[in-house]
């Protein structure tokens, strides 16, 4: 059966200024290695059965060696500030766009392969993935997924068969994943940077139709994105992750978690812990994502401004709607942490409670997700190394949730069982650089439903002293 993907590609209707019209470049041997078949479905694509030949059709297509009927391939050009400093022009420099679906659920979502090879926007880069990062964004994104997070999603991984040089030499792979879009924050600066106008008003009305039909004006579009982008950091915090490259040209329009790179969910809890081996100053640290995000929206403001029919004007209401940004954040923070102690309609001292607990949890270095999985028994009591103040705000903590008879299940479904730990991860790649795929296929099996107990104990197990993850890398 041969695979049917329903392409309806409204992208590549824009002007030619957003996009190059790009090929992937094939490989020499592509393998599937992971095949997300109830996405395809959701994605209305058809002829996607494990058998041969499509198996070997689907790999081909996966790994850009074949273009499927229907498909525009293209790279999107963008721009982006990058830990604080204006790049005017960055764009896919290893991602293609093969087009667009409109899926079973009627929403329309992009397919993009991520080391496809070069394109137009790749300055010095080689275009391509190598097998780690690959499946890392492939298992976290997934993760993040059943986890109830606006995100990216990862409908394939597919080994290319040829080499990487990195730091060493690596094995390389593609991979496929799907937005709602792919828009950023960054398209807009591209062209707000270089004042066509009529390109950029062009990306606002596709942004709009596609995110935002609703919006007013622009600055109705901006309140969209700002709420959005709300909820999600407020996810992020309440799992104790970190996305590591919070930069414009990774802020979508969308409010789904894009570009996973040096990404971790945090072990032991730190506000100000740091993965990223390239954020050395930490200006992406757990608790800085809720005071970048602001940041990246006043940067979407300013490249609106051009479109309003009088900029000077708009000013001061674009100012208004970041700088009410930060008490949306605290609003959702609040809601997001008071859920995972049992709380269903905090109160305002209820913040209180919170941090402290937080603040017993750094003390001791407490596991971030084992410690808030056991608040319901009383194992949480060995996740705190100051026994005696944890104790202290037990008894506050219970005489909370007189007033919550749902505590117990609430907790249940705010806090996750097992998520993808970093020494897990590590450990799944290195067996798969080695060919040996089923330590990913059981970390896949247990993170598809987060909130149960996972057959493997071992997958909740923090990582003992030598098996410590401290720095992670996005693979470019």
């Amino acid at each position: 059966m041969t695979l049917h993907i329903p392409f309806d590609n409204s992208y590549a209707r824009l002007p030619a200024a957003l996009f190059t019209r790009h090929d992937p470049t094939p490989v020499a041997a592509p393998e599937m290695l992971a095949w997300n078949a109830p996405l395809a479905r959701e994605l209305g694509i058809t002829g996607d059965d494990a058998t041969a030949p499509t198996a070997t059709e689907r790999a081909a297509i996966f790994a850009g060696n074949r273009l499927p009927n229907g498909a525009l391939p293209l790279a999107q050009a963008y721009a982006g500030h990058q830990f604080g400093g204006f790049s005017p022009s960055l764009g896919d420099g290893r991602a293609i766009l093969l087009g667009e679906v409109i899926d079973t659920k009627g929403q329309r979502r992009d397919i993009q392969l991520k080391g496809a090879g070069r394109t137009p926007y790749s300055r010095a880069g080689d275009g391509r993935a190598w097998l780690g990062p690959v499946l890392r964004e492939y298992v976290v994104s997934e993760a993040m997924h059943a986890l109830g997070v606006p995100t990216t999603r990862a409908l394939a991984a597919v080994a290319s068969g040829e080499s990487v040089q990195r730091e060493t030499t690596l094995p390389g792979a593609i991979l496929t994943r799907v937005a709602s879009s792919h828009l950023r924050v960054g398209h807009f600066e591209y062209f707000a940077a270089r004042g066509d106008t009529a390109s950029l008003s062009a990306l606002y009305d596709h942004a709009v139709e596609r995110h935002h039909p609703e919006a007013r004006d622009p600055l109705d579009f901006l309140k969209g994105v700002i709420e959005r982008q709300s909820d999600l950091v407020a996810k992020w915090l309440g799992f104790g992750f970190i996305h590591g490259v919070m930069n414009t040209d990774n802020t979508s329009i969308s409010g789904e978690t894009i570009d996973y790179g040096p990404c971790a969910f945090m072990d032991g809890y730190h506000p100000q812990t740091v993965y990223s081996s390239i954020d050395r100053q930490g200006r992406y640290a757990y608790d800085n994502q809720a005071r970048i995000l602001p940041w990246n929206m006043a940067k979407l403001g300013s490249a609106l401004l051009a479109l309003m029919p009088d900029p000077d004007a708009a000013i001061d209401p674009f100012t208004q709607a970041v700088h009410a940004m930060p008490e949306m954040i605290e609003a959702r923070w609040l809601k997001t942490f008071a859920a995972k102690i049992g709380i269903a309609e905090p109160r305002a001292e209820d913040r209180a409670l919170i941090e402290d607990l937080l603040t017993l949890m750094q003390a001791g270095s407490s596991d971030f997700t084992n410690t808030f999985r056991a608040l319901p028994g009383n194992e949480a009591q060995d996740q705190i190394a100051d026994r005696e103040g944890f104790l202290g705000w037990v008894g506050r903590w219970h005489a909370r949730l007189e007033s919550e008879p749902d505590a117990p299940v609430l907790m249940a479904r705010s806090n996750p069982a097992v998520i993808p730990r970093n020494h897990r991860i590590e450990q799944m790649i290195a067996a798969a650089v080695d060919g040996d795929m089923a330590p990913f296929r059981n970390l896949m099996a247990a993170l598809a439903t987060p909130y149960a107990r996972p057959d493997d104990p071992g997958l909740t197990t923090p990582p003992a002293e030598h098996e410590v993850v401290t720095a992670t890398f996005c693979g470019t």
